[in-house]
């Protein structure tokens, strides 16, 4: 079935994505719950990859091994991610979203499209004929792909406790990872894709290697379209008037860790001598001239 429509199951992959986004798209706007909207996406990528696996046939090495990662990565997230929004109630994201058909149907024709071109390396792999021995390329992308994990479940079960602890009601997480990065989950969600493209590469040959702009389409959807700025823009809302939380903002890397040295005991953070933060609608830096070590409550 998978070559009847083109040999690198492009095709088939599309219309799978796009009829299994468009039953979820319709539990959401029927039913006005929006609570499998994350679910959606995730196993969408389960599903693409086990069906280009399964229709392949080939059961090479590399094909398993990609396969069974993106499988790993997406029912982790899945079932995390459906848990905790049983959990919390309602997804904030779409508040502007529920009465207005036209953003929904934005929203959930994006979450198409991301599914089935961040999948694009793992979808060549699969639909090949090529199997070349393991190569370096193949250690490195799986490594990526460990450490990508690791830090995104990681980052995800420590927001997780700290939202469901009542002291910490009303804050902003700034404990384990998220000390180093305002937004480690997704700084693990691009490091691991970015590694399944790499284990892609053996594989690949002339016009595939258009598949990298998989990974780079996520790493441009996470940073600047759907991603982080709507975090930032909420987050921002919240907590914008928050001295304390600007001063975090500045000194804590939105992605990768930076080079500022701080430390912290009991939730708080230090940093040495002065710190550098924005003040709120005219964005100018202020210096805060403080004593040895300040002590930041969150």
């Amino acid at each position: 079935m998978g070559t009847v429509l083109d040999s690198h199951f492009l095709a088939l992959t599309a219309i799978v994505t796009i009829g299994y986004q468009m039953l979820f798209f319709f539990v959401t706007a029927l039913l006005r719950f929006d609570k499998v909207t994350d679910f959606a996406g995730s196993t969408n990528f389960v599903l693409l990859a086990i069906l280009t696996l399964l229709l392949k046939g080939s059961w090479h090495f590399r094909q398993i091994v990609l396969t069974s990662l993106v499988v790993v990565w997406g029912l982790r997230l899945g079932i995390f991610l459906l848990m905790r929004i049983l959990q919390w109630g309602e997804d904030n994201r779409f508040d502007d979203m529920r009465n207005n058909l036209a953003k929904l149907s934005v929203f959930w024709i994006l979450q198409a499209v991301w599914v089935w071109t961040v999948s694009l390396p793992l979808t060549i792999v699969n639909a090949s004929d090529r199997n070349p021995s393991v190569k370096p390329q193949d250690i490195i992308g799986w490594i990526m792909w460990f450490v990508g994990l690791t830090v995104e479940a990681t980052a995800d079960q420590q927001k997780l406790v700290f939202k469901n602890s009542p002291a910490n009601r009303g804050k902003w997480c700034n404990i384990g990872v998220w000390k180093y990065s305002r937004h480690p989950n997704y700084f693990g969600e691009i490091l691991l894709w970015w590694g399944i493209f790499v284990a892609s590469t053996p594989v690949l040959e002339d016009a595939e290697w258009l598949v990298v702009f998989g990974p780079i389409f996520l790493t441009l959807l996470l940073l600047f379209l759907s991603g982080i700025p709507l975090l930032e823009t909420s987050a921002n809302k919240r907590f914008g008037s928050v001295e304390e939380y600007r001063i975090y903002r500045s000194i804590t890397s939105i992605v990768l860790a930076g080079s500022e040295k701080f430390s912290s005991s009991n939730g708080c953070l230090m940093r040495a001598r002065s710190a550098w933060y924005e003040t709120g609608d005219d964005r100018r830096r202020r210096r805060i001239a403080g004593p040895a070590v300040e002590i930041l409550k969150p």
